[in-house]
């Protein structure tokens, strides 16, 4: 359960923005996406190698 501190007198639309922002950081929505389909392992395996062959490139063009 996500708690959000309301100080006296602040604006309800603050109190929505710390909200908004706790609930994104907690990976909530992120999560519900990617159980909404089934994704075989090996493509999951695929994706994690060509997202780490693409950092790789762009670390070899940093240096």
């Amino acid at each position: 359960m996500i708690i959000v501190q309301v100080k006296e007198g602040e604006n309800i639309e603050k109190a929505l923005k710390k909200f908004k922002r706790k609930f994104e950081k907690t990976g909530i929505v992120k999560e519900l996406r990617g159980r909404q389909a089934f994704e075989k392992p090996s493509v999951v395996n695929r994706k994690k190698m060509m997202k780490a062959v693409y950092v790789q490139k762009l670390r070899s063009v940093e240096e």
